[in-house]
């Protein structure tokens, strides 16, 4: 299995560097991180819920990050961190993953992976010359009940809604490919990462799991088309909310594919009108 990784890797390693050759040249600093940082960056997970925002804060300072760069939104029951790149307009895209954990575990899969690769993303995008705006936002409590997530999609006033293009959520990384949450992901949302799977050659799953929500069902529940991505398999509830959902059982490859595909899926997104995605 080890062998068929270091496959996929390679292989995946040649199809994006390819496919974003001409949107990087734009930028001669553009870093595209590497298996190895990616695996340096999950290393990093502290496994106490309180410690976690502080974490999240030193990761994208790491990352490149202004500590003016980050601003903590407190909506009094719950803290989001949203670190924001500007672009040639208004029009702007999130990026989420939660920051905190449950009561079991380390948290590491669910969710600092989600984590690792929206810090990555921000990392590889930031000096880019992108026609959106992007907000990488790491969410509170959402173990408690999507709270950052819904106070954040709520305090976004109605008339401002139309410049909010679309939400991308990860959550849970680890195990497998890419995969989409359908029940809390907007159909044409889900079209367009079928597409650029089917573009790579890449197998892409998309299961309902109606026990589960997601941050993006925040979002989507706001007008805001939304989508949720992981990288788990079928035997999930072994680790997740488990003492299990440790370091060791996370497959950092599956990590560094789920970067590589949604980076690949957000140059889609710049690309596309900023109403392309509501149904």
């Amino acid at each position: 299995m080890e062998n068929l990784w270091k496959k996929i890797i390679v292989t995946a390693i040649l199809i994006f560097a390819l496919s974003l050759t001409a949107f990087f040249q734009q930028a001669q600093k553009t870093k595209v991180s590497t298996v190895e940082e990616i695996k340096t960056d999950l290393e990093l997970v502290p496994c106490k819920d309180k410690e976690r925002l502080e974490a999240v804060k030193k990761l994208f300072i790491k990352m490149g990050a202004d500590e003016t760069d980050l601003v903590v939104e407190d909506f009094k029951k719950v803290e989001n961190l949203v670190v924001t790149k500007k672009g040639k307009s208004n029009e702007t895209v999130i990026i989420g993953a939660h920051y905190d954990k449950s009561d079991e575990g380390c948290g590491a899969i669910d969710n600092w992976t989600g984590i690792v690769i929206i810090s990555n993303l921000y990392r590889t995008m930031k000096d880019l010359n992108t026609e959106k705006t992007y907000k990488f936002v790491a969410f509170g409590k959402e173990e408690k009940g999507l709270l950052g997530s819904n106070a954040m999609a709520k305090a976004i006033p109605q008339e401002e809604k139309s410049n909010y293009c679309a939400m991308v959520n990860l959550d849970s990384f680890g195990f497998a490919y890419p995969q989409v949450l359908e029940n809390v992901s907007s159909p044409k949302m889900i079209v367009l990462a079928k597409d650029l799977a089917k573009e790579f050659e890449m197998p892409l799953s998309t299961a309902s799991i109606n026990s589960a929500l997601a941050d993006s069902a925040s979002f989507k529940s706001n007008e805001i088309p939304a989508i949720t991505f992981h990288g788990l398999s079928n035997d999930w509830q072994k680790y997740l909310h488990t003492s299990n959902d440790k370091l060791k059982n996370v497959n950092i490859n599956s990590v560094f594919i789920g970067y590589q595909f949604i980076l690949r899926f957000l140059i889609k997104i710049d690309k596309s009108a900023c109403g392309s995605f509501q149904n």
